[in-house]
């Protein structure tokens, strides 16, 4: 099997711009997809910070003012309270493309307090600190189980199948780079995505 130019990999960013103009045009789409990018990136984010303190590695020390123990649970209901008081009152709701940054904004920071909160469901369902104990797996039970139904949620199933081709070398993106650039110039691209160089 032949690979294709770096330029167009699945990963190069210009293949993932593309991809993403084409197929998360739907605002709801777009949601569920930010809300899924900020779960993932803040578990991994969370969970290596967390190994890194226990390990006594890198800048990261436990927040502890005044000797007390602050979970990142914490930052987790909070950022869920702000987001939810957020799209209550209307805000970060935008379906107009040139105001759709607050959409963006709320939605990803909803799978990151999501991914906060979650990562410690074993303390709020046990009321006792099991993070490191066999009960401590409850967490990981919750977050794979939600991050499953989010994923479940985003299935564009169009956008799963030309990436997955354009991986294996199936296709190639040189066509969806064509197409991207006629319609990012006729004006009618999609979302916004800052060209890659």
């Amino acid at each position: 099997m032949r690979l294709a130019p770096p330029s167009r990999s699945l990963l190069s960013p210009s293949v993932l711009g593309a991809l993403y103009r084409k197929h998360l045009t739907d605002v709801r789409q777009e949601r569920l997809f930010l809300g899924n990018i900020g779960f993932l990136t803040a578990f991994v984010t969370v969970r290596g910070i967390t190994h890194s303190i226990r390990a006594g590695r890198g800048p990261f020390r436990n927040v502890a003012p005044g000797g007390r123990h602050i979970h990142h649970m914490t930052f987790g209901i909070l950022g869920l309270l702000l987001t939810g008081y957020a799209w209550n009152a209307q805000l970060g709701l935008g379906t107009d493309p040139a105001r759709r940054w607050g959409s963006r904004v709320s939605a990803t920071g909803y799978g990151m307090a999501s991914a906060l909160t979650l990562d410690e469901f074993a303390l709020w369902l046990n009321l006792q600190d099991d993070y490191w104990t066999k009960q401590g797996r409850e967490s990981i039970d919750a977050v794979v189980i939600f991050g499953a139904l989010l994923f479940l949620a985003l299935m564009n199933q169009d956008l799963m199948r030309e990436a997955t081709q354009i991986a294996s070398g199936r296709r190639d993106a040189g066509e969806l780079l064509a197409h991207d650039a006629a319609s990012r110039e006729a004006g009618d691209g999609g979302p916004v995505v800052p060209p890659s160089h």
